[in-house]
Order: C-alpha cells, then structure tokens, then sequence
C-alpha cells in the first residue's frame, strides 16, 4: 500500500468542504478527495437560495428567532447565534471572490421561503444558486498551489491510532492509499439515497457518517431526516426538486380533485415548515387514494415564472410539463438529514485529529427541522470555522511513522449488491419515513439486520462500498427513532404524536462491540 502526507485531509468537495479548503491553504499541504467530480455534491444542485439577514427589512435577531423556531425547540442556540451573525460576512466575503447574486436595480433581490418572517433568501441565475456558490468557491481553491485534489477517490475508512485520527485510507484507481494526516475533515454532505424518494444527488450515501461511526464518533439526532414537500413525480423523471421558493413566490398546492387544503392544516398554509407540509401532502394523497398531489403556478404571471425560475422552467419541459400553464405533479422526498457527527461549534468531533462541517456534521444549529435556505450558509461560516480549529490543533497530534502492513484487508464482493441497494431504499421510505410508528420500526430493524454480515466486509468497488455505508446510516436512523417515542420537528410517530416525556433530550449514538449504544444528551 503506498501512502501519501499532507498537513490537512478535507474529504468532500461540496461547499463546507472547499471552504475549509480556502481557510487552510495558505498554512500548508491541503488533499481535497471526493469520489466523484469535485463539483458533484448537493451544494451544486441546491437551488431555492441562501438565507441571511442583509435586506433593509431584515435583522440578524429575527433571523435567529426564525432558526430556533423551525428547529422546533432542540436548536443549540450558540450554534445558530454563530450561524446568523457571521452569516453576512461570508456571504460578503463571496461577492468580493465574484459571486454574482441576482439583484432588483442595484440592490440585492431577496425572496422569502417557508418559516421564514422576512424575505432573506439570495438565488443566482433564479433558481441556480449553488451551482453559481460552486463555481466561485472552486475558482478560489484553484487560486491556490498548495491544494491538491482527489476526484473519483473512495474513502474506505478512517486511519485510527491510539485513539486518534490520522487520515484515511482512499480508494483511487482500483489502488488503495493511506493518506496521513494531522486533521482530517469530513465534509461528505447528507444521506438522502438511503430512501427511494429523494432529492438528493447519487453520490449523498451518508458515506462521512459511516466512516466516522465506525472509527469511534459519535453522532447525534439521527432520527431527524427532512423531507421536502415538492419533487416532481413522474415515472419519466427523476425526483426532481422544485424549489421551496416557488411557494414563497405564490404557487399554491392542490389535491387530486384540484383543491386547495394547505389552509386546512396550518396557518401559514403554503409558507408552513417543511414538515408540515409534507405531512400534510402525505395526508390528503391517503385521503384522495392517489400517488401525488399538484403545485399550481398557472395564476402567476408567465414571464416571471419562466425568468424566476428557469432551471425549473426548462428541465420540467423536458418531461412534458409546463409549469407556465398545467398543475405540477408533486409529492415528497427526502431531502436533508438534521442530524451527523457531532461536533462542538468549531466542529471538533470526539476523536482527536478529526473534524466534520456542513450536512455530516450535527452541530444542533438545524434542531429537530432546519430553515429553508440556512444549510448553504451553514456550509459557509462551519467550513471555514472548522478549517480555523484545524489549523489551531494541527501541532497537537503528534505523528510518527505509519506502519500500513497493520491494514491488509480481504476484498469480498456481493453480487446481489445492487438488488439489496433497491430493497433498503423502498424499505426505508416505506417504514422508517416521512410518518413513522412502532411496528414499521420493528419491521425496518428486523430486515435492516438480515443484512448485518455486509458491515463486516472489506470491499473494492464504489456501489459496494456505498451499500455499507447506507446500511450502517439506516441502521441508525431506524434505531434512533425507535428510542424517540414521541413527535419532534421532522420525526413524526403516529403512535405517539406529542412530543413526549424527555423531548428536549438529544440521542447520541457510538459504537460499542460491533453494535450501536446510545445515549441521552
């Protein structure tokens, strides 16, 4: 096995993790691996906008109270104090590198999203803002020499030794590396393809949270998954996500007889908190005995829908839909994971040497359901916060020759792997989804636990290597929200819909004798 040095290992190259990139470069040696393109990750397929408190009418305070309100009550409030107030920095600190937010005249033009109070919400190109935050913040980074990028490079697993993070061993070119480390920082995104609904990209495997699980960290609010309420649906076309703004913009969302009911379950209707709606979508789909429900934008003026949202606009065309004057087939997906790695607010995890920022991290900024538009921000202002803490720590770890013989893996192989790929994500939207109860959850764990002999195995492809990763991520979700008995944000149980006894208490999860231990934070 050959292995590689450098002072600072960031896997994942979405926006925490090029910004933590740009933090680090000018102190030494930075690899930037990914096991795709360096532009492939969730930052490059968000499109609704980034949330912060810059307009004339807005104020950091009430973006906090915004926060902490959709987080419905299990918020680390530190953590979104930060996220709201060094905000505006970086998103100023972006324009100067040349990022170009769309504006009305010569100002800013900020739209306004689900639970928000204000209209706060920066898009570029209308609905391509994190392709335009890839763009510049990828320009960046190749400004600077001393950082070297992995593209098509698997992380396998995590260096540990003596208790501590060295690096990692990296999977490129059907040949193995260990690449060690003074502070590796996981910035892999979320895990939405553990379900058969999701907006998420091919490559959001929860690969960073199986890693970290089995090196020994801890993660936290595993349970809380956000689904979103609009992907399109259709047998022809992928889940694709139509933005939370086209709401904040007026579209108004009907059943399959053409009614409104939005209003029938919360007062800010259309504008209600993602879980919310999804419930609510989920609720009346039962009622009409149909596979989805419709987003109508045909009373909204055509060449504001078409210039607002032309991403949307051009690729619903492509499946012969004309969102200008026909209803929308919608229905939900998942979306984002609230919980991950926990780490403390400069996105310290409980191992020495190792760090995670972004959507595998689990700071409690997001609580039990996150604000539209706050995840981009938060990859922004814990990127570079984590790559500071990294660089601060990085003498502390003291590394000495790394024996790699101590690493010789036995591949295995699963033919069937794409087959049991399939089941685990029908069964996790099926019983561990968007409404959860004890008995779906004892099914999920007994058949989640059929495939427990594939966590054991060592293997040398992509598909093979994500199919553990899912597991092991769906295997903690399913536990934990087996042990929250009660109805929180975006974990909903309908055998037990309030909230319940110790709610405000936080679900850690580690690693102990090859099975999860939990406990109460």
């Amino acid at each position: 096995m050959e292995t590689e040095t450098v002072d600072f290992l960031i896997i994942g190259s979405g926006v925490a993790g090029l910004r933590a990139a740009i933090e680090l470069a000018p102190h030494g040696n930075v690899l930037v691996a990914t096991k795709d393109m360096l532009s492939e990750s969730s930052t490059e397929y968000a499109q609704g906008g980034i949330a912060v408190a810059l307009s004339d009418e807005d104020k950091v305070g009430i973006h906090f109270e915004d926060t902490l309100n959709a987080g419905d009550g299990l918020c680390n409030e530190d953590a979104v104090k930060i996220l709201v107030e060094e905000g505006p920095e970086r998103i100023l600190e972006l324009i100067s590198w040349g990022a170009e937010f769309d504006k009305e005249g010569t100002k800013l033009d900020f739209t306004i999203e689900a639970a928000h109070s204000r209209k706060r919400v920066l898009h570029a190109r209308g609905d391509s803002t994190g392709k335009e935050l890839e763009r510049v913040l990828l320009n960046k980074v190749r400004s600077f020499p001393s950082v070297k990028k992995y593209p098509f490079a698997f992380t396998v697993d995590l260096i540990i030794k003596d208790g501590e993070c060295w690096g990692a061993y990296i999977l490129k070119d059907r040949k193995m590396t260990a690449v060690i480390a003074r502070a590796t920082i996981l910035c892999t995104g979320g895990a939405g393809q553990i379900f058969a609904r999701t907006t998420n990209p091919m490559v959001a495997t929860g690969d960073g949270m199986a890693i970290a699980f089995r090196a020994g960290a801890q993660l936290e609010d595993m349970e809380f998954i956000q689904f979103h309420p609009t992907s399109l649906y259709s047998q022809y076309a992928p889940q694709f996500l139509l933005s939370e703004a086209m709401r904040g913009e007026g579209a108004i969302l009907r059943n399959i007889n053409k009614e409104p009911f939005m209003k029938n379950y919360h007062r800010d209707a259309e504008l209600a908190p993602r879980d919310i709606v999804s419930r609510a979508i989920i609720s009346e789909m039962v009622k009409t005995e149909s596979s989805h429900v419709y987003l109508d934008m045909t009373h909204l003026e055509k060449d504001f829908v078409r210039k607002r949202f032309p991403q949307i606009y051009s690729t619903c065309l492509r499946y012969n839909v004309d969102i200008t004057n026909e209803l929308i087939p919608v229905s939900p997906a998942a979306h984002y994971i609230m919980g991950g790695v926990k780490t403390d607010i400069n996105g310290v995890a409980n191992i020495r040497g190792l760090y995670a920022a972004g959507e595998v991290a689990c700071t409690g900024v997001h609580g039990a359901n996150r604000l539209a538009s706050n995840s981009l921000l938060e990859g922004l202002v814990y990127g570079a916060r984590t790559g500071r803490a990294a660089l601060e720590e990085r003498n502390a770890l003291r590394i000495t020759h790394y024996d790699t013989a101590q690493y010789a893996p036995a591949y295995h192989t699963i033919p069937e792997h794409d087959e049991i790929r399939m089941t685990l994500r029908k069964l996790m939207w099926d019983r561990v989804g968007i409404i959860r109860c004890g008995e779906s959850l004892k099914e999920a764990r007994e058949k989640l636990s059929e495939w427990a002999f594939i966590l054991d195995k060592v293997f040398y492809t992509r598909r093979e290597l994500e199919l553990k990763n899912m597991l092991t991520v769906a295997m903690m979700i399913t536990e934990a929200a087996s042990l929250r008995k009660g109805s929180v944000g975006a974990h909903y149980r309908s055998d037990f819909p309030e909230k319940g006894k110790d709610w405000k208490k936080h679900i850690a999860l580690s690693r102990e004798d090859d099975r999860i231990k939990h406990s109460l934070t």
